[in-house]
């Protein structure tokens, strides 16, 4: 008797931790959704100087393609202008040029070893194509989050079809795992609206 209920309570365990996991797993991908999505939205130049702005600019440093703040600083001079201090001499010409060469329109002016770089305006038309682009990849932000929502529940059916969980765990699950896409959702939404109320200012 005493060795049914261990057993018994074993099972149940394995059960939570199978479905604890499954949970944890959903957070986590959807997670990296939204770095991911963040990460993207910083790409997109909006009017106003951010530091943030040339994160994505890789600079070939003796022969190692690396991300610009490892080889420079980057600080605001003002609303519009960008300052970029290379940290060697050298490196000067070959962070202008990977600037110059970013998809961002951006033409730094160099004196010594600072680069200055001025953000032209956005014009009206710009400005809807980026509210576009940002709608779009929040919408991809949005298909990735359900898809992971998709694939979790998935593992779940096929947990209740092994006799693993209980039909009462599995909807359990179903409740939880879409209170976590919900949240995510939101998530995605907050971001989006952010950066749209972003690009709209002058």
């Amino acid at each position: 008797m005493w060795l049914m209920a261990m057993m018994k309570e074993h099972l149940l365990v394995s059960e939570g931790a199978m479905l604890e996991d499954l949970k944890k797993d959903a957070q986590v991908r959807m997670t990296k959704s939204i770095e991911s999505l963040r990460h993207d939205l910083k790409k997109l130049r909006t009017g106003r100087a951010h530091t943030s702005l040339l994160d994505h600019v890789m600079v070939d440093y003796y022969g190692s393609e690396v991300p610009i703040n490892q080889v420079a600083n980057i600080s605001i001079q003002d609303a519009r202008t960008l300052v970029v201090s290379a940290w060697e001499k050298q490196m000067v010409p070959v962070i202008e040029k990977a600037i110059l060469n970013s998809d961002m329109g951006l033409n730094p002016v160099t004196a010594g070893e600072v680069m200055r770089v001025p953000l032209p305006p956005l014009t009206e038309e710009r400005r809807k194509d980026m509210t576009r682009v940002v709608r779009q990849e929040g919408e991809n932000a949005r298909v990735a989050i359900r898809n992971i929502r998709r694939d979790v529940l998935g593992d779940a059916k096929q947990l209740l079809k092994e006799k693993e969980i209980t039909e009462d765990d599995e909807r359990r699950m179903q409740d939880e795992v879409q209170k976590i896409t919900d949240k995510n959702v939101a998530e995605v939404d907050k971001l989006i609206e952010a950066k749209e109320k972003d690009l709209m200012e002058i």
